[in-house]
């Protein structure tokens, strides 16, 4: 294996699971998610010889990890998915209550793929503004109005008390 191949493995075993995470809550399907998060390795291994800054890997894989989902979603794959009435079998990815989890990602399913892409990095990567806006190729007020309208969105589907105002401060 080469050297390049090797440094390429080291990053992929120690970033794919926080990836993955990141997939699904842009998804809601952890099968969709995996699929996500190895489409994305795939075209990362494609541009990694060319890659000159490392530092800045984490930012440049989500960048591809979150086009990966939109250009999915717009070709239409999410309309493949059958529901079912059984739950899926789903850990706990912070120590709260599994069955909040899978309301709040629910009603993440009802959020528009873009506002859900600027709520995942916003949120649960906790990337500022600037580095969402960066990374979505959009600005710095796009961002906020569209974490604006996702919270909004989430606030209709789950209850307004569900959500903190905390979050409303933070994209003010």
């Amino acid at each position: 294996m080469s050297d390049r191949d090797t440094r390429f493995a080291e990053y992929f075993a120690s970033r794919s699971g926080s990836m993955r995470g990141t997939a699904f809550l842009l998804c809601g399907d952890w099968h969709r998610a995996e699929d996500l998060v190895q489409e994305t390795f795939t075209k990362l291994y494609l541009a990694w010889k060319r890659i000159d800054h490392h530092e800045a890997l984490d930012q440049y894989t989500r960048k591809i990890l979150v086009r990966t989902f939109l250009s999915q979603t717009r070709r239409g794959w999410f309309k493949r998915e059958q529901v079912t009435d059984t739950l899926p079998d789903v850990q706990s990815l912070d120590g709260h209550r599994i069955e909040d989890q899978m309301e709040l990602m629910r009603a993440l399913e009802g959020v528009p793929p873009k506002q859900r892409a600027v709520l995942v990095l916003r949120f649960w990567e906790d990337m500022s503004i600037e580095q969402t806006g960066n990374l979505l190729n959009c600005s710095s007020g796009t961002v906020k109005s569209q974490a604006s309208r996702g919270l909004q969105t989430l606030r209709g589907l789950l209850g307004a008390d569900y959500l903190t105002t905390s979050l409303e401060q933070e994209i003010a």
